[in-house]
């Protein structure tokens, strides 16, 4: 265990190290970076003239106007940078390969209260505080590998594809390959490894995989990447967006998410003696998932347009079951492989890349942890594909699914005392009352399909 003295000590050897990168790499101005409660990323400049006091002291903002935060008679709040996430960003390059623009670089803030408490509104704590519970539960890591998917357009006013590609194609269909391959590069470029990338099955429709990290560094990771994809696919002119379910009749973009807990270096979710090389953790952890699935749905898939991915028979999970070999169950279990004992994970198969990272990482920690204090028994993998069952049948067999709108979805987090512990008494009631306000203005717009279908007849 560090000694505070320690602590404090490497937190000046950090800080004195952003300021010699600074230095070195002539840097012009540091984005301080925290989201709002829906995960937008908000961002607020500072210069090299002012970093060594705000590296010491934060800097103060007005939170009236970030959604979910505080009401403007409570508004003042500080940003303290983390150290450890200064990278600088990367920048598009002129025709003789010089960058162009300011060189700039980045931090994730942690949200305080003047009296330097942590802000319970700041969706980064949520995560920190189911950490800690992690580790009070003998756990020292939660390590989370997301798969983001997304879609590039032409630009941002229709949805006009770039390719017809599918699955993995490697043709010249695959209008974006250089568009991914700079996005890669630039991913790297802050220190984001990635393990691979591909085209995915809808036409125009990408994913790149980072390689798994601890939770709040993944999160972190999560929000630059999405910043970057956008900004590389707009140096090349294109549109690219994690709306989850852009095109009618094509697969969504989804966000599968690996999990595992380790302790010691371990991996604890691995058993050489069990059938499916599980622990007694592991099968704990995931029937956790299974059990708080529909109370975490608001949270793993929170617009309205989410649901209109998570449906029957576009490769989008609906029925709360695991397997291993069964994509169509919600939490999967890759299969095993002889001397990959430390990657035994569950990767849950709901969640999309529009979510807020910090509070989906930290409702499916504390589903996983509950699963394990309580002592939940794992229900027996289903092999069957869930999709060619009838309802009679999945009723028969006890497989629910999960809330077919974001209305259903709300109410089931609104009732859900594992969500309110888990996000907190700030965030928790904030969040139903936002979600059923968008849940509201949607419900009573009259859209084009029903003006086709009614007004003709009615």
């Amino acid at each position: 265990m560090v000694k505070s003295k320690d602590r404090a000590t490497s937190s000046v050897a950090a800080r004195r190290a952003v300021l010699k990168r600074m230095r070195e790499e002539k840097v012009e101005h540091v984005l301080f970076w925290f989201t709002d409660l829906e995960g937008h990323l908000k961002s607020f400049a500072v210069t090299p003239a002012e970093m060594e006091d705000a590296l010491d002291d934060g800097m103060g903002f007005d939170g009236s106007s970030i959604t979910g935060f505080n009401a403007i008679e409570e508004s003042d709040m500080v940003a303290i940078p983390d150290p450890s996430t200064f990278a600088l960003m990367p920048r598009p390059m002129d025709e003789h390969g010089h960058p162009i623009g300011a060189n700039v670089a980045r931090l994730f803030c942690d949200v305080v209260t003047p009296d330097g408490k942590p802000y319970e509104g700041d969706p980064r704590y949520v995560l920190r505080r189911a950490l800690d519970r992690m580790r009070s539960a003998g756990f020292d890591a939660f390590n989370v590998g997301p798969e983001l998917e997304y879609f590039l357009f032409e630009d941002d006013t229709d949805t006009k594809t770039l390719d017809e590609g599918g699955y993995f194609v490697m043709t010249a269909q695959d209008a974006a390959t250089e568009v991914r391959n700079d996005t890669i590069a630039a991913l790297e470029s802050v220190g984001i490894p990635v393990e691979y990338h591909h085209h995915e099955v809808g036409p125009s429709q990408h994913e790149i995989d980072m390689r798994y990290a601890g939770a709040l560094e993944m999160a972190d990771h999560t929000l630059t990447y999405r910043l970057i994809v956008k900004e590389v696919a707009t140096w090349h002119g294109y549109y690219a967006t994690f709306m989850p379910k852009p095109l009618f009749g094509e697969n969504g973009s989804g966000m599968h998410t690996h999990m595992s807990l380790f302790r010691n270096g371990r991996n604890q979710f691995f058993d050489r003696r069990d059938e499916h090389h599980l622990s007694e953790t592991a099968k704990a952890f995931i029937a956790g998932l299974l059990t708080h699935a529909r109370e975490m749905a608001a949270v793993l898939a929170q617009w309205v347009n989410s649901y209109k991915r998570l449906v029957p028979g576009f490769e989008a999970p609906v029925y709360v079951a695991w397997s291993q070999r069964n994509r169509s169950a919600l939490v999967r279990v890759p299969l095993y492989k002889p001397g990959s004992e430390q990657g035994t994970r569950a990767e849950i198969r709901c969640p999309d890349p529009a979510c807020n990272p910090y509070l989906a990482f930290a409702a499916l920690l504390n589903a996983g942890l509950e699963g394990i204090e309580q002592g939940y028994e794992l229900q027996p993998e289903m092999t069957t594909n869930l999709y060619r069952l009838s309802a009679d049948e999945r009723k028969e067999r006890g497989i629910v699914s999960l809330p077919e709108s974001l209305g259903e979805a709300i109410e089931e987090l609104a009732g859900s005392d594992l969500m309110q512990r888990a996000l907190g008494d700030h965030i928790f009631p904030r969040y139903v009352e936002l979600k059923r306000r968008e849940w509201d203005e949607y419900r009573i717009q009259v859209t084009e399909w029903e003006k086709r279908r009614y007004l003709s007849s009615l």
